[in-house]
């Protein structure tokens, strides 16, 4: 006689491992039936109910006796079949425990819904390479989920130019198992209304297109809401200081880069600029001494504005500005120019200029970062792209192999966020449209774009740093998305690295496995379309590679995403801190700009609410978020993987407890690195 234990779903708590209640319709009225298969023979079909009871309930436990007359060999799968009882009533099953007549407990992962009249074979907990199966039952098994999965997960093209993303046009058609639990919880338009209404800007939508009378009247929409660096941003955003700044530690803190010529098309001179610098030396003898930085928005040069509102002309620039190091080590903009051509109608704007053009040309530069922040390093660069290593994943790594075992939690919801977006806020008439310059096909030109310059060695954070010239500490010793940002990749890597060893003893096993490969190259030759110059790898050759391919994946969909994520209310709800749209053009000269100038080139007040209600929802954690390091579904069941586990939370508590000190007492603190404040995986 066999003991079954049933695990129905529950809710997760979002600062604990413990159960929390239970998940809305993961119970069952419909008829299970449950079969042993073992390595010599299988048990009868058994329907598990107990008379008088109340089977499968939400967040139950349910034991049943499973009598065989023979002997079945070692249990190597369990298949459970649902049958409908009334209607159809889905189910949601954590897992299978199976107590043997020995004395043993084996646990069979399920984590999955069970739709309709439908069966799922389980294997044991136990992560196996293909490579590790003798059996033919086994192989069979594996060959036949990944046949299955395949034909459920495709791939389909969204826009010519994009990563590929997943074959669904609303988040209803998504496989239940990667939906969302409250689809209610992800809708774009119900909480970008309700973040208006919570914002108590409702007031401003009657006067969508009416401009603001004075720059405090931002404010506003601005003090129902209370928030340290919000409040900061509001306070100084006009100074050089804040300015600057941002680009080392706001929300988009990945394009500064240094400095080592000026090129053509930016003719700056010593003359321009000798009343900035500090330390005796020509703009050269700085540039060479690496205290000149630079900042370039070429890839939004050519880009089309939003059109999509007759009434309001919007626009855009491609700025470039000039950074420096000044001798307290504050990096301040020295020179502006907010066209990629030089020439007589494309002005270089300096500090020393009239207050008002000096701040538009910066009120410029930050609109365009916005831009590029929400477009790029936001949309295409974490959800996108996590998106494709996740489809790559479900079609190619069977649920017992241990890379699927490692990613699952890193890619949880991101299908469903992305399908989402693109059903309500990218789409043709979605959300992006209402309040962004590049609204209205923009965003798709500037992602096609991208695509071109996007490569894998980007996305593995030490050399996105190195490549910018931004990788010494002393150079720039406030860069603390940098700091941070090198002690969670590396505590990560090093986690990854020792679920690989455990797993592959040799390149060669690595090598050899077929499914890992596949993986590899699906992500490659489908999601990124195998354009040449990405240089996804279509092979990998050894555990390093693999761990580092894998880490990638990780702090792309966790540490990347957050630091880039949730932010965006604290640098952004400031509206002239970053306007979502101008509706003026650049200024082609010198002395034209006013604080009425400034005022009509911000967004409108309906505008305005929008992109405020916006980067409020953005910002927010889910309800039960899972946080860097917490493994709440047990996947693994090795205790040398939780050992590896265990260490990788407790080197992330080191870095957390080391973020908390170096935070206290600033008034601008920066933790969107903090391992306590990143999620698992793109899930908003």
């Amino acid at each position: 006689m066999f003991l079954l234990f049933v695990q129905e779903e529950y809710i997760r708590g979002r600062n604990s491992f413990e159960q929390e209640g239970s998940q809305w319709f993961a119970g069952t009225d419909d008829y299970i039936y449950i079969t042993l298969i073992g390595t010599e023979r299988c048990s009868e079909r058994t329907l598990l109910d107990k008379p008088l009871y109340n089977d499968f309930e939400r967040g139950a436990v349910d034991a049943y006796d499973v009598r065989v007359g023979e002997d079945l060999g070692d249990i190597v799968l369990v298949k459970i079949e649902k049958n409908k009882y009334w209607v159809q009533d889905d189910w949601y099953c954590r897992y299978i425990t199976v107590k043997t007549p020995s004395g043993e407990y084996i646990e069979f992962p399920c984590f999955c819904w069970l739709v309709g009249d439908k069966e799922v074979v389980l294997r044991d907990g136990r992560a196996h390479l293909p490579q590790d199966d003798k059996i033919s039952l086994l192989k069979q098994h594996r060959l036949k989920e990944l046949d299955m999965r395949r034909k459920t997960y495709r791939w389909k093209e969204w826009q010519p130019g994009f990563p590929l993303s997943i074959d669904a046009n609303r988040h209803s058609e998504l496989p239940l198992d990667i939906q969302f639990d409250s689809e209610k919880g992800v809708d774009f338009i119900l909480n970008y209304s309700k973040a208006i209404e919570n914002l108590f800007v409702n007031s401003f939508m009657h006067m969508f297109q009416s401009s603001w009378s004075d720059i405090g009247d931002f404010e506003k929409i601005f003090v129902r809401i209370k928030n340290t660096i919000s409040e900061y941003v509001m306070q100084h955003w006009k100074e050089d200081f804040m300015f600057g700044y941002q680009f080392l530690n706001g929300c988009n803190p990945v394009l500064i880069q240094k400095c080592t010529k000026l090129p053509n098309k930016f003719p700056v001179t010593h003359k321009m600029v000798s009343v900035s610098l500090e330390r005796e030396m020509t703009l050269e003898e700085e540039i060479q001494a690496g205290n000149v930085y630079i900042v370039d928005y070429e890839l939004l040069d050519g880009i089309s504005a939003n059109t999509t509102d007759p009434c309001t002309l919007q626009y855009l620039a491609a700025p470039i500005c000039l950074l420096y190091k000044n001798a307290k080590n504050k990096i301040l903009p020295i020179a502006i120019q907010l066209g990629q051509t030089p020439g007589e109608d494309t002005p270089i704007f300096l500090p020393t200029d009239g207050e008002y053009d000096w701040l538009l040309a910066k009120v410029w530069v930050r609109s365009a970062d916005f831009q590029y922040h929400q477009t790029v390093t936001h949309l295409l660069r974490t959800h996108l792209i996590t998106e494709v290593f996740a489809i790559a994943m479900y079609r190619q790594l069977p649920a017992v192999h241990p890379v699927y075992k490692l990613l699952i939690p890193h890619i949880r919801f991101t299908i469903a966020i992305n399908t989402k977006a693109r059903e309500q806020l990218i789409c043709k008439c979605g959300i992006f449209d209402k309040a962004n310059a590049t609204g209205g096909g923009g965003h798709v030109q500037l992602i096609q774009k991208a695509m071109k310059s996007l490569t894998f060695r980007s996305l593995c954070f030490p050399d996105m740093i190195k490549s910018r010239g931004v990788d010494k500490k002393d150079e720039l010793p406030t860069y603390f998305y940098r700091d941070d940002g090198y002690r969670v990749w590396e505590a990560t890597k090093s986690f990854v690295s020792d679920v690989v060893h455990i797993y592959y003893t040799s390149d060669e096993m690595m090598q050899e496995d077929e499914e890992i490969q596949a993986f590899i190259k699906d992500v490659c030759s489908f999601g990124m379309q195998d354009f040449d110059h990405c240089e996804f790898p279509k092979s990998l050759k050894s555990r390093e590679e693999l761990a580092e391919y894998l880490t990638v994946v990780v702090f792309t969909a966790s540490a990347q995403h957050a630091a880039v994520n949730f932010g965006q209310y604290d640098w952004c709800s400031w509206i002239p801190n970053a306007p979502s749209t101008m509706r003026k053009p650049p200024p082609n000269k010198k002395g034209l700009a006013n604080v009425n100038l400034i005022i009509e080139s911000l967004p409108d007040r309906g505008r305005s609410s929008w992109h405020l209600g916006a980067v409020w929802a953005l910002s927010q954690y889910q309800e039960n978020e899972l946080y860097l390091g917490m493994y709440l579904d047990e996947h693994f069941i090795e205790k040398r993987v939780k050992a590896a586990m265990e260490k990788f939370r407790k080197e992330l508590a080191e870095i957390t407890n080391d973020i908390k000190k170096r935070n206290e007492g600033k008034r601008l603190p920066y933790y969107n690195m903090s391992p306590d404040k990143i999620p698992n995986s793109v899930a908003v």
